[in-house]
């Protein structure tokens, strides 16, 4: 194959790091290589090498492409007068980020690759979404609509509760789209309502200086 023009490196990049996720997760880190990554892309050896360097090179660029794949699908969820409904919509945006990078999720939130650990540089830039959900979680508080608690604490929980459904349902333990559409939406459901305050029973005056 020529060597790709240089305006090509873009898409060629993308195309070998979706291969690159689709072996490691379809059949696990031995058949992840240079040599089987460029022949499912159709290029060669040399592109990878220029691309990325080596193994490690390119296992890092897939680690950071799925970083970057669920950072701009936080970034799409529109800000509204309504933070609890922006934080529910910051949750299925996580699922629909692993629905549809399933090939990437693993690598980027477990380790697949037990020789691979990511630099303390590549964890920072991963760290961003994670600030997104603890801001999403303090304008729920600033506003009121959850009780007054440290929002990283509450970002740890609602962040396994999600990484916990989708693992669940990239393996097929959530059953079907529908039932997991509404196993997704309960879950979600019960934990904003654990964090908000507690209504009075029907009839019943609030407590003095409840929210």
């Amino acid at each position: 194959m020529p060597r790709p023009r240089l305006h090509d490196y873009g898409q060629l990049r993308q195309a070998l790091l979706d291969a690159g996720g689709r072996i490691l997760a379809g059949q696990g880190p031995h058949a992840l290589t240079l040599r089987r990554v460029a022949s499912e892309v159709g290029t060669s050896t040399t592109a990878v090498y220029t691309l990325f360097g080596d193994k490690a090179g390119l296992v890092l660029a897939m680690f950071l492409e799925g970083a970057a794949r669920l950072a701009r699908v936080f970034a799409a969820v529109p800000r509204t007068d309504d933070p609890v409904a922006d934080l529910f919509e910051l949750g299925l945006a996580y699922r629909a980020n692993a629905r549809a990078n399933p090939h990437l999720y693993e690598l980027l939130f477990g380790q697949p690759i037990p020789e691979f650990t990511p630099d303390e540089a590549a964890v920072r830039q991963t760290r961003g979404t994670f600030d997104d959900l603890v801001r999403a979680i303090s304008r729920c508080i600033d506003a009121g609509r959850f009780v007054p608690t440290d929002p990283y604490e509450v970002a740890v929980h609602l962040n396994a509760l999600v990484h916990g459904l989708a693992s669940l349902e990239l393996r097929g333990r959530l059953g079907a789209e529908q039932e997991a559409d509404r196993r997704w939406h309960a879950a979600l459901q019960a934990a904003v309502r654990g964090y908000q305050p507690q209504q009075p029973p029907q009839g019943q005056p609030r407590a003095p200086g409840r929210v």
